[in-house]
């Protein structure tokens, strides 16, 4: 079909449009999947191919009100149409290039936004799973964000260690350690668990043996700074 949409009439014109375009489709469907063959993640390949056939309609029927059948040059078609998606072009709109999540921006700027390493994110499940409580959880994140005197190494591992640690505990004995872990006083802690404060004393002084030997500390003496650094998250 080279005629013009002015041609004929627009609604039978446009109808005429697609069902060219969908005799098309398989088509361009396929050239697109070709050139975004690269991408790993099956979610973004299906959005840039979309995104793709849509700038291929919207050329097809701009083309068609020129004169020019774009049927003839299909493959070409979908190649800029590729090109214009991965340069972020959309149906609707232009891509962000200072959007941080916006793949324009980190091609431009060179870096890339992935998940968290595994490991992290199973020792923060297991945290989660004895934290109890938002406000709680934010007060054990903001201190091992802030947390300024343990070397990265070390703040690295006790993330990963401290939950295995407490899976050595009972469910009461997890909950008060993590309460006090906090930041809480003994004697608080004694009111919330109904115990005394020289057992709550008694349970921490133990907890700390039991974690300087979990991580290879001798236990006696002073801590070295590095324990020292976690504070209350190790219930010295």
């Amino acid at each position: 079909m080279t005629a013009s949409l002015n041609s004929a009439q627009p609604s039978e014109c446009l109808r005429a449009l697609q069902a060219k375009f969908l005799s098309l489709l398989p088509k361009i469907e396929r050239c697109a999947r070709f050139h975004f063959r690269q991408i790993t993640c099956s979610v973004q390949r299906t959005d840039r191919v979309a995104e793709t056939v849509g700038i291929c309609w919207k050329w097809f029927v701009r083309l068609a009100e020129r004169g020019r059948d774009a049927a003839e040059f299909v493959t070409t078609l979908v190649a800029w149409a590729a090109r214009a998606v991965n340069a972020g072009r959309r149906v609707s709109t232009q891509e962000s290039a200072v959007d941080a999540m916006s793949h324009v921006a980190q091609r431009r700027h060179g870096f890339k936004v992935e998940l968290l390493p595994l490991t992290t994110r199973r020792s923060m499940e297991a945290i989660n799973a004895v934290v109890r409580g938002q406000e709680e959880l934010d007060c054990y994140e903001e201190r091992l964000r802030d947390n300024g005197v343990t070397p990265p190494p070390d703040a690295a591992a006790f993330r990963i260690d401290f939950p295995h640690f407490l899976g050595t505990m009972s469910e009461r004995d997890r909950a008060l350690a993590m309460f006090l872990s906090l930041g809480h006083s003994a004697t608080r802690a004694a009111d919330k668990f109904r115990l005394s404060c020289g057992r709550v004393t008694q349970l921490r002084q133990k907890w700390h043996d039991n974690w300087r030997r979990f991580v290879g500390e001798e236990t006696g003496g002073e801590c070295d700074p590095s324990v020292r650094g976690q504070g209350a998250l190790a219930v010295a």
